[in-house]
């Protein structure tokens, strides 16, 4: 499918999602979310797509969060059921994102960040929630993501600031994985990318939405409890992988995962 503002690569079970506004550190407005809605659907329902990265055109931005000009001036601001980017209140996604943060990431871009599973970052890369200082608030996920990921004390310095973080400190505080050259940055992303495809989909999708849903149960013994209940584990038990896995290791050969 064609779109205007954001641009969608495959290769092999490797979705790449570009946000393609650099002319505006690739902020997004009303229609680029509704194209990373309609992305993002695509790729959950692709069952040959089993990794997706995010990153943003051109060596300045990953992304600027919410275009301002565009409110400013009037421009439509609704977004589609899934949020911010098509992404940050998509709570049914168990295919592994991979952030390739390739600049500045402030606002809706830290919070698109954050609503993947892992942030690669380059060495240019900027991180912020800057909303306060427009009269805004982080209100799509950035404020309740950051303190799972980092607690809440260290959180509150960064929410209570709108200071500006470093990719080596954002490391520091546990919610970069790794810090890259800026022209490594995606070598490394694809790199993260083919390590999880080296694993059974189905397993690493479980896996996601157990970790997930578990963190909003009340107590560890009811995540354990009910884990069993999750769609993506459920599907698991049933699917060719869960048989495939312990076939190759007796056979002593490399697994042949299906995703299914």
């Amino acid at each position: 499918m064609a779109y205007e503002f954001i641009k969608v690569e495959r290769e092999g079970p490797i979705t790449t999602f570009i946000l393609n506004r650099p002319d505006v550190m690739n902020a997004l407005h009303s229609p680029a979310h509704f194209e990373l809605h309609e992305a993002f659907d695509a790729f959950a329902a692709d069952p040959d797509q089993w990794v997706g990265i995010v990153t943003g055109a051109g060596d300045r931005a990953f992304s600027a969060g919410n275009d301002l000009k565009h409110q400013a001036t009037g421009g439509e601001m609704k977004s589609p059921p899934s949020g911010f980017a098509g992404l940050t209140s998509r709570f049914d996604l168990n295919k592994p994102l991979i952030a390739a943060v390739n600049g500045v990431a402030m606002g809706g871009g830290f919070e698109i960040a954050l609503a993947c599973d892992i942030i690669i970052a380059s060495e240019n890369a900027t991180f912020a929630l800057p909303e306060p200082r427009v009269g805004l608030a982080a209100l799509a996920g950035g404020l309740h993501r950051l303190p799972r990921a980092i607690g809440v004390k260290r959180a509150m310095a960064m929410i209570l600031t709108a200071r500006r973080v470093s990719p080596q400190e954002g490391k520091d505080l546990g919610f970069v994985a790794e810090v890259t050259a800026p022209q490594d940055l995606m070598r490394t992303a694809r790199d993260w990318a083919k390590q999880i495809c080296e694993l059974s989909p189905m397993s690493v999708r479980a896996s996601k939405e157990a970790v997930y849903r578990g963190l909003d149960e009340p107590s560890l013994e009811a995540a354990i409890r009910g884990q069993n209940k999750y769609p993506a584990i459920g599907a698991l038990f049933t699917s060719e992988d869960f048989k495939e896995g312990p076939l190759a290791f007796a056979q002593k050969r490399p697994p042949q995962w299906k995703g299914r």
